[in-house]
């Protein structure tokens, strides 16, 4: 009985032993198969991207380097070098062009000191704060060789100092030699000696048609020497003496194009970049349409900065914030031109008044919507557009006499300009 007792612990051991072994040959046997179904897959799959000149992982475990990708590019361009032949040469002249204007156009960096505000110190009293210095950017074309430039007056506007880089990446002090608030347009004087600098010569404005090409140039968000390319989108939008006009483009004009130069074709300035249209003031992105101030209207303000007095001298030129004020009659006229009965001997052409604006110097001498006017100053109106930009030519205060048809009389009228305010 004893020895039947002992035995049976040790048929115990040897039947668990038994079992465990089972399981390991079983669980090897699966491990087996399973590498057996892994190689085979593989084998498959490497007999499938033999023709592969790719580098993959049966390179990798063969224990091959990657070498250098073979690519099956084209051998010749998609089109015909003479299937192309105006894009291709379009594609020259715009490099020609942009080339040409580039050294005539300047970044302009700013400083602007503001004085700290004074408070109250427990321990010393009444102190004031550290001065703040707020930096600025725009841009700006030179109109001379001496290096006069002009750029927009908001660039300028209540400035500490102004510094110049011009495109071959040189600095130069700028001194403001005046500005008009209402054109938004500055004339300034490059600080040197040089009387070599690039300068752009002024396009006749009036001329420009809607659909013609041009090209913004500046330095938008501070990246010199950008240029877009677009046509004039509009231009001479209003008919009327109250605002200015502005030719629309849509060039790519971005914060920091402010004061840079658009240019036709020629190189010539068409206008002087001013805006952007914001629908949406939180949207400070190009959204299509770009504004600039007309040539024309720059070429008068840097006229009268540059005025000589009687003697030859200069006379005093206006200084920032200091307004060359255009001419104000108070009238809207209609777009189209009337033609005259040549019997009247009044010229050809007369511009048809369609309002009156209230408290104007127009209606305080008593013109009225109806009336043709048929000459300005003595001198017949060629346009409705002629008569308002030959109005806005004069400076406020002036005494001009506007000749008209009411009805079947010829009146003259002597009538004071005003001093509307034009365009903040």
């Amino acid at each position: 009985m004893v020895e039947r007792e002992g035995l049976t612990p040790i048929l115990a051991l040897e039947r668990e032993s038994m079992a465990f072994s089972q399981m390991m040959m079983q669980q090897l046997r699966q491990l087996l198969f399973a590498l057996l179904v892994l190689a085979f897959a593989l084998a498959v799959f490497g007999w499938l991207r033999s023709g592969s000149a790719e580098y993959g992982l049966l390179n990798l475990l063969r224990g091959e380097k990657p070498g250098e990708a073979i690519l099956a590019g084209p051998t010749a361009s998609v089109l015909d070098p003479g299937e192309v032949g105006l894009l291709a040469q379009l594609d020259r002249e715009y490099s020609v062009l942009a080339e040409a204007v580039l050294p005539s156009v300047v970044s302009l960096t700013t400083k602007t000191v503001r004085q700290g505000a004074y408070g109250w110190h427990p321990f010393f009293g009444l102190v004031g704060r550290q001065a703040q210095v707020i930096p600025g950017l725009g841009s700006g074309a030179i109109i001379s060789r001496e290096g006069h430039l002009v750029t927009n007056y908001h660039v300028i506007e209540g400035v500490n100092e102004v510094m110049v880089t011009t495109h071959d990446n040189k600095k130069y002090p700028a001194r403001v030699l005046g500005a008009s608030r209402q054109r938004d347009i500055a004339l300034l004087k490059i600080e040197t000696q040089r009387s070599d600098f690039p300068a752009l010569a002024f396009a006749d404005s009036d001329a420009v048609r809607v659909g013609q090409l041009v090209m913004a140039v500046g330095n938008p968000f501070g990246l010199s020497g950008t240029v877009t390319r677009g046509i004039i989108s509009a231009r001479d939008r209003h008919l009327s003496d109250s605002s200015l006009d502005y030719l629309q483009t849509d060039a790519v004009i971005n914060p920091g194009n402010s004061g840079g130069p658009l240019v036709n074709v020629k190189g010539e300035i068409l206008g002087i970049n001013v805006a952007i249209y914001r629908g949406d003031e939180n949207v400070r992105a190009w959204q299509g349409v770009g504004l600039a101030v007309p040539a024309k209207d720059v070429q008068e303000v840097v006229r009268a900065i540059l005025k000589k007095g009687p003697d030859g001298s200069p006379a005093p030129v206006p200084t920032m914030g200091e307004d060359i004020v255009p001419g104000f009659l108070g009238i809207e006229v209609a777009a189209e031109p009337v033609v005259l009965d040549s019997n009247l001997g009044l010229g050809e052409m007369g511009a048809l008044v369609v309002s009156v604006l209230a408290g104007s110097p127009a209606e305080q001498v008593g013109l009225e919507a109806g009336d043709v006017i048929t000459a300005f100053n003595k001198e017949p109106v060629r346009s409705p557009s002629d008569l308002l930009k030959r109005i806005q030519g004069q400076r406020a205060g002036q005494k001009v006499v506007v000749s008209l048809l009411r009805g079947n009389q010829a009146l003259d009228v002597a009538v004071q300009l005003g001093a509307q305010s034009i365009g903040g």
